[in-house]
């Protein structure tokens, strides 16, 4: 067996991976990284990603807020430093509604946000004396309000959003949020991780072994045969193998998998407007039917579940630049616990559910009932913890770390993530809300008297 070394082993060159090795190595100046995965980098779930973020989270603690406001900070540093090579937005997320009760709702959503850090609420219901609204620009994030906007002046809704169906009453409107393309920050990470001594090594993690309670190596097999990498610190960051490669340090990660999907199809007809912000509909909704194919579904038994009502949550975006046709849209109406299996496989109605869902509250969309575009659908599997908060630290045996459960927040979470990690395996004071992260929070009895009082999970 041929025989290396290295400080640091990353498992998973995912994007939690790679920000791992680049704050490592530019960060922290730990330039013998190596990176292992038997895959091309970004290739796994990183790039099915829908590659928005948000600084919206709900409590308890600011903790899921700060760690979101710290990532964009580290977006918008990396956009400013290698000018925009990821196409860096702030065009917001706009929640919708069609119900009178959930102004109030959404009002104390924005409040709670503000209370945690999120940025101030601002009113706009037709009163005098109120700050005007200001539309997002479609491009760039500088010199953009924060917090977030509730409109219910139905006026100001139409004269902004005319696109978004007349029966919607309010809106919130995030805005320190938006997308940008989460290929080409992976691969600007890795290469300012690989320029700065990160080396990336194609290979499968088959063991790790430890020595006096703590990591000593890593058993790796590579297309040269099997290697032995001499470390003393150990990156568990293999995102829907977190569970697995957790066992060859002896944790048992408490993590499951919900498979999740996106469509994207041709827009050919306009009628995603190019210049949108994330559009979410907050409503539990009927699909909308014509009456023969209402009649038709109920003839079908596997079919009636198209007929029942969906929860809410129907959102999606255009992608790509203005003179792009593509559009996404995204539905999370199951989630059942899942064992991760490859190749993935996806519910055959999603695509026409996920567009009815849409034309719901954006009506000219339903030019595509009778002739839908091609829709190409994927996804992959989030990482969840029980409460949805991400393993951010290490993990019993010395020298073992993880960083995932990162959830449907990979990309957006990631920056401060791997920061985080990446302090913590330096032996550096980590920031003050680190701590909500770690693997160690399950063994305090307070964690544990809360987590029986967790509220929202934060996730669309």
């Amino acid at each position: 067996m041929n025989s290396r070394s290295a400080e640091v082993v990353i498992c998973g060159a995912g994007i939690a991976g790679v920000s791992t090795a680049y704050h490592l190595t530019v960060g922290k100046g730990i330039q013998d990284v190596l990176i292992v995965d038997e895959r091309p980098p970004l290739s796994l779930t990183s790039d099915k990603s829908t590659e928005c973020y948000r600084n919206w989270w709900p409590g308890p603690g600011d903790a899921m807020v700060s760690l979101m406001n710290r990532s964009i900070d580290i977006l918008e540093a990396l956009s400013e430093a290698h000018g925009d090579p990821f196409n860096l937005n702030r065009r917001g997320y706009l929640f919708a509604t069609a119900t009178p009760d959930r102004v109030e709702d959404f009002r104390s959503q924005g409040q709670e946000a503000a209370s945690l850090g999120a940025g101030p609420l601002r009113i706009h219901d037709g009163s005098d004396n109120q700050p005007p609204y200001r539309l997002s620009p479609a491009s760039g994030y500088k010199d953009q309000p924060t917090g977030s906007d509730l409109i219910t002046d139905r006026a100001l809704i139409q004269q902004y959003f005319p696109y978004l169906s007349k029966d919607t009453v309010a809106l919130l409107h995030v805005r320190r949020a938006g997308w940008f393309g989460g290929q080409q920050l992976g691969r600007l990470l890795l290469e300012q991780a690989r320029f700065s001594g990160a080396q990336l090594l194609e290979g499968r993690v088959t063991g790790v072994d430890l020595d006096g309670g703590r990591v000593a190596a890593v058993r790796i097999d590579t297309p040269e045969g099997p290697l032995r990498v001499v470390t003393r610190n150990f990156v568990n960051a293999a995102g829907p193998y977190l569970k697995q490669v957790g066992r060859f340090v002896g944790a048992d990660l408490p993590v499951f998998a919900e498979l999740h999907a996106k469509v994207a199809i041709q827009d050919r007809l306009g009628a995603f407007p190019r210049d949108a912000p994330m559009l979410i509909w907050t409503d539990p909704q009927y699909l909308p039917w014509r009456p023969e194919e209402r009649e038709a579904l109920l003839q079908d038994a596997e079919s009636q579940f198209l007929l029942e009502q969906f929860p809410q949550g129907a959102h999606g975006r255009p992608e790509g630049p203005a003179d792009s046709p593509i559009v996404l849209l995204i539905w999370t109406y199951e989630t059942q616990r899942v064992a991760p299996t490859f190749p993935l496989k996806f519910d055959p109605n999603y695509p026409e559910i996920a567009l009815r869902g849409m034309a719901t509250f954006l009506p000219a969309m339903a030019a595509y009932f009778d002739s839908p575009p091609r829709p190409i659908v994927d996804g992959g599997y989030y990482m969840k913890t029980e409460e949805n908060r991400p393993l951010i630290g290490p993990i019993g045996t010395k020298g073992a770390w993880v960083i995932g459960a990162l959830s449907g927040y990979g990309l957006m979470a990631s920056p401060a993530a791997g920061e985080l990690i990446a302090s913590q395996i330096a032996g550096e004071e980590p920031r003050e809300f680190a701590r909500w992260f770690l693997p160690e929070r399950y063994e305090d009895p307070e964690y544990q008297a809360l987590l029986a009082t967790w509220g929202r999970s934060g996730q669309l």
